[in-house]
C-alpha cells in the first residue's frame, strides 16, 4: 500500500499540518492500489509526529518566566514615572501639561517600535532582537539620568520607549514558540508575571526613589535593572524562534546561542526527534507587516477593540495621581501605594483568566470534535477558536464596564479610600483579563508571526492610549471623574458588537481568507 500524507503549503508559504481525522479517507486506483488521500491523518499518525516543542516542562516555564520578567521594563518604565511628574515639572521649570506630553510621546513610540523589532525577531530570532532592545534601552536610561532640560527629557523618553516596548511583543512570541493553543492559557500566569508586576510596583518604586533619592535615581534604577536582564539574555536565554530552531531540535547558529551553551560541551541531538514542519518565513524583516494585519477584518476588529480597552485603562492610570493629590492630599509615596490595587488585580487575572481560557478551549474542543493531543499544535481550520476565546472575553468586558462606572463615582464623591481601592482592584482584574484573552486570540489567528501580531496589538493600543492620555485631564476638568469613567464604560459597551461579530462570523471569515487552508 502506498501512503501519501504530505503537508500542504499555505498561501503565504508556511508549512501546514495535515488535517486530523479518526479514519483516513482512501481511494483505489485502477491498479487496485489503495492510496490515503493527502492531508488526512489518523490520531495514531499525529501522536508519532515530532512534538511541538522538545523542551522539558521546567525549561519551558523558565524560558517564559525569563521572557516575562524581561518584559517588565516596558510597563515599569512607563508607570515608575507617574509619582515624579510634579517633581520633574519643577526641576525642568515647565508645566504639568508639558510633562504629560512626554507620557504621550512615550506611548506613541511604544506603539511604533515593536512593529520593527517584532518583524525582525520573527525572521532572525528572539535573542538578537532582545539584545538590540536592551542596548537601546540602557543608552536611553543613562542619558535620562544625566540630562537636565525638557527637550532632552522628551527625546530620550522616546528612545527609552523604543528600547523597552519590544520586550512585550518578544515575550508573547516566546510563549507561542514553545506552547500549543490548547495549553497557552495555562502558561499565561508565568508569561505575564513581569508585565503585570510593572504597573503594580512601578509607581511604588518611583514614589520611594523620588521621595528619598531624587528623580534621577528613577533612571539609574532602570539602568541597573536593564543591565541585569541584558546579561541574563547573553548568558542563559536560548533561541526559541521556530523559523530558526524549529521545535528546539535544530541548533541555532553559534553566534545566536547563550554564552553558557557555547562554553559547555554540545548536547548530543542524535536521538532527538527532528522537526520537519518548521515555519518558513521571508528572511527580510518588514516593519509594516504589523500594520498590514489590519487589512483583515477579523484582525482589525480585535486590534481596535483591544485598543479601546487599553485607552480607557490608560485614562484612569494617567489621571489617578492628580486625582489622589487633589481629593485626598496624598504625597508621592501614598500615591504610589494606591497604584498597587490595580497592579495586583492585573496580576491575579493572569491565573484566573488563563485557567478559564484553557478550560473553555477543552470544552469547545469536545463540542467541536477536536481531539487534543499533548504537545501537538493541531489544525484549527474548522475549529472555532474565536468562540473558545470570546466566551471568556465578552462577560469580562461587560462586568469591567460596570465596575469602572462605580470607580468614577466613588472617586467623584470622595468616599472612604476603600471605595477607589476596591473598585480599582476588581476593575483592573476584569479589564486585564479581557485584554489578555484578546491578545491570546490575535496570536492564535496569526500563528505564523506571533511577534508581529503582538506588535500590531501594541501599535493600535499605544497610539490610541497616547490620544487618551492627551484628552483625559481636560475631560475630567470639564466633566468630572464620575462622568469621565461613565463615558469610558459606555464606549466599551457601544463598541462591544464588534466582539459579537467575531464570535458569530470569525470562523467563516478565516476560512474564506485562506481558502480552507490553515491560517
Amino acid at each position: 500500500m502506498v501512503s501519501q500524507a504530505l503537508p500542504r503549503p499555505s498561501h503565504d508559504g508556511d508549512t501546514v499540518q495535515p488535517t486530523l481525522s479518526k479514519t483516513p479517507q482512501a481511494d483505489t486506483c485502477s491498479s487496485g492500489t489503495t492510496i490515503i488521500i493527502a492531508g488526512e491523518k489518523t490520531e495514531d499518525d499525529v501522536s508519532r509526529d515530532p512534538p511541538y516543542c522538545i523542551l522539558p516542562e521546567r525549561q519551558k516555564i523558565f524560558i517564559m518566566i525569563t521572557a516575562s520578567f524581561a518584559g517588565v521594563i516596558s510597563p515599569l518604565s512607563s508607570t515608575i514615572y507617574f509619582p515624579a511628574l510634579t517633581t520633574l515639572a519643577d526641576a525642568m521649570d515647565v508645566s504639568i501639561g508639558r510633562i504629560n506630553l512626554t507620557i504621550m510621546a512615550y506611548l506613541i513610540f511604544q506603539g511604533l517600535a515593536p512593529s520593527f523589532i517584532g518583524s525582525f525577531s520573527d525572521t532572525h530570532g528572539r535573542r538578537p532582537a532582545y539584545l538590540i532592545c536592551f542596548t537601546i534601552y540602557l543608552g536611553a536610561n543613562i542619558g535620562l539620568a544625566l540630562q537636565s532640560n525638557y527637550a532632552a527629557l522628551m527625546v530620550l523618553r522616546c528612545v527609552q520607549a523604543c528600547g523597552s516596548s519590544g520586550t512585550i511583543a518578544l515575550g508573547s512570541a516566546v510563549v507561542a514558540d514553545v506552547s500549543t493553543r490548547a495549553e497557552r492559557g495555562k502558561y499565561i500566569g508565568y508569561a505575564s508575571m513581569g508585565v503585570t508586576l510593572g504597573p503594580a510596583l512601578g509607581p511604588v518604586i518611583g514614589g520611594l526613589l523620588d521621595h528619598f533619592l531624587g528623580w534621577r535615581w528613577i533612571f539609574w534604577f532602570l539602568t541597573i535593572l536593564g543591565g541585569v536582564f541584558f546579561l541574563l539574555i547573553i548568558a542563559i536565554f536560548p533561541e526559541t524562534c521556530r523559523a530558526v530552531v524549529g521545535n528546539g531540535s535544530i541548533p541555532a547558529s553559534r553566534w545566536n546561542r547563550p554564552l553558557l551553551s557555547v562554553l559547555l560541551p554540545p548536547v548530543n541531538r542524535q536521538d532527538t526527534p527532528q522537526d520537519t514542519t518548521t515555519t518558513t518565513l521571508p528572511k527580510r524583516p518588514n516593519p509594516f507587516r504589523s500594520a498590514l494585519l489590519a487589512n483583515d477584518k477579523e484582525n482589525l476588529l480585535i486590534l481596535v477593540y483591544s485598543a479601546f480597552l487599553y485607552a480607557g485603562l490608560v485614562m484612569v492610570l494617567s489621571t489617578l495621581s492628580p486625582e489622589l493629590v487633589t481629593k485626598y492630599d496624598f504625597n508621592s509615596i501614598q500615591v504610589g501605594l494606591c497604584y498597587l490595587p490595580m497592579g495586583l488585580g492585573s496580576l491575579t487575572s493572569r491565573w484566573t483568566v488563563g485557567t478559564l481560557l484553557d478550560v473553555n478551549f477543552r470544552r469547545e474542543a469536545r463540542l467541536q470534535n477536536l481531539p487534543i493531543i499533548k504537545n501537538q499544535q493541531q489544525d484549527i481550520t474548522s475549529f472555532n477558536i474565536e468562540r473558545a476565546r470570546l466566551t471568556v472575553t465578552i462577560p469580562l468586558m461587560y462586568l469591567a464596564s460596570i465596575v469602572f462606572i462605580a470607580y468614577g463615582w466613588v472617586m467623584n464623591y470622595k468616599t472612604s479610600l476603600a471605595g477607589p481601592v476596591i473598585t480599582l482592584f476588581v476593575g483592573s482584574h476584569l479589564i486585564t483579563g479581557a485584554f489578555t484573552a484578546l491578545s491570546t486570540l490575535i496570536v492564535d489567528v496569526n500563528r505564523q508571526s506571533p511577534a508581529t501580531a503582538v506588535a500590531a496589538n501594541n501599535l493600535f493600543r499605544c497610539l490610541l492610549g497616547a490620544g487618551a492620555t492627551a484628552v483625559a485631564a481636560p475631560m475630567i476638568d470639564s466633566w468630572g471623574i464620575g462622568w469621565t469613567a461613565t463615558f469610558i464604560a459606555l464606549m466599551w459597551v457601544v463598541l462591544s458588537p464588534a466582539m459579537w461579530a467575531i464570535y458569530r462570523w470569525g470562523l467563516g471569515w478565516r476560512k474564506l481568507k485562506v481558502g480552507g487552508g490553515e491560517e
